[in-house]
């Protein structure tokens, strides 16, 4: 399970989400998606705080996480195939 990874967001700042999940730290982009058919995505912070990022890059509002990597280990049912 791919946990959330807590960032202190400037507002104003241009940020940009990695999509690849090849950065440094999973969810700023450092340009390692290059040769892949990954592109970052921007986003804008609207106020100075602390955000959880996705790092499963299943959430439905990235760069925000939405608990999504709890849901999927949930509903894991691998078990059911053996």
């Amino acid at each position: 399970m791919k946990f959330p990874v807590r960032t202190y967001l400037e507002k104003g700042k241009s940020y940009l989400f990695c999509t690849c999940g090849n950065s440094a730290d999973g969810v700023l982009c450092n340009g390692a998606h290059k040769g892949t058919d990954f592109e970052p995505k921007e986003f804008i912070a609207t106020r100075d705080a602390e955000a959880y990022l996705c790092l499963c890059k299943n959430s439905t509002c990235t760069p925000y996480c939405d608990g999504a990597h709890a849901k999927r280990e949930k509903l894991n049912l691998d078990f059911l195939m053996e």
